[in-house]
């Protein structure tokens, strides 16, 4: 007899399959880098060092370390199961990864290439999340709406290594949490009353992006509210929802990465 957790498990496997497969439907391109780049296994190798950077960073910085929020609150849920250890979220992350791979059947083989490759596309798509937010920034301009203060990440760390450590953080959890994690949760809750597939995986889309720019206004360390950010952050959840399904969970966790990085360090 199958437990809660192996049916959970088989579900969410299938529900990240499904959301695979309408991602595969809409685009003819399925070999070489295109292919490689969006297994679960690629993902792995690519965000392993971001992990590790940001959990022993976090580690070393001790209490003057700012924990990713999204990091922070799947950790208390942990916890809140009687699960409680700094490494535990990590080794999850990862495992999800590797049991996602498995589910697919794909091989167990990604060339260093396509590594080097991921974090390229990264940052080309960085650059160009970044020229949205400015041609957002003018279009509120335009229609009178104040920007937001320079439309960047919280600027709670000071030094670079600190800011590094919380960029690479924020790449990973908060692709694991909105992407990976509740994407598949909102589809299913969403498909109780709608049956066709797009519809569903749209209107997830569309929720789990409100739900990402909404959170970084939560908690004692969150922003004051402003229209301007609010927007341009749920546009953000729309791109980086965009790059998991078709991409990846590596490439929007890098890209969500490396986004943060180009945001910040020039306001320092």
């Amino acid at each position: 007899m199958l437990s809660a957790r192996s049916i959970f498990y088989y579900w969410f496997r299938n529900m990240l399959s499904r959301i695979q497969t309408e991602a595969q439907s809409m685009t003819a391109i399925s070999t070489g880098y295109w292919n490689q780049s969006r297994r679960p296994l690629a993902s792995f190798f690519f965000v392993l060092p971001l992990i590790i950077c940001y959990e022993l960073g976090s580690w070393w910085l001790g209490d003057g370390a700012v924990r990713n929020g999204a990091d922070i609150w799947m950790q208390q849920l942990l916890a809140s199961s009687g699960l409680v250890s700094w490494l535990l979220l990590p080794v999850l992350t990862l495992t999800i990864l590797l049991a996602w791979h498995h589910a697919t059947g794909q091989p167990w083989k990604i060339s260093s290439n396509v590594i080097y490759t991921m974090a390229a596309e990264s940052a080309l798509l960085a650059v160009v999340l970044l020229s949205i937010a400015h041609v957002q920034a003018n279009v509120l301009s335009i229609a009178g709406i104040p920007a937001s203060c320079e439309i960047q990440i919280e600027q709670l760390a000071h030094d670079t290594f600190s800011r590094i450590v919380r960029y690479f953080g924020a790449g990973v959890y908060e692709e694991l949490l909105f992407r990976l994690m509740l994407l598949p949760l909102a589809m299913a809750a969403i498909g109780l009353a709608i049956v066709s597939q797009k519809i569903k995986l749209a209107a997830a889309l569309l929720v789990t992006s409100l739900l990402f720019a909404a959170a970084h206004y939560l908690g004692p360390y969150g922003d004051n509210f402003e229209i301007a950010s609010f927007s341009f952050r749920a546009l953000a959840g729309v791109f980086f929802a965009v790059l998991f399904i078709f991409r990846g969970f590596g490439i929007a966790a890098g890209t969500h990465a490396l986004y943060d990085m180009l945001v910040g360090f020039p306001a320092s």
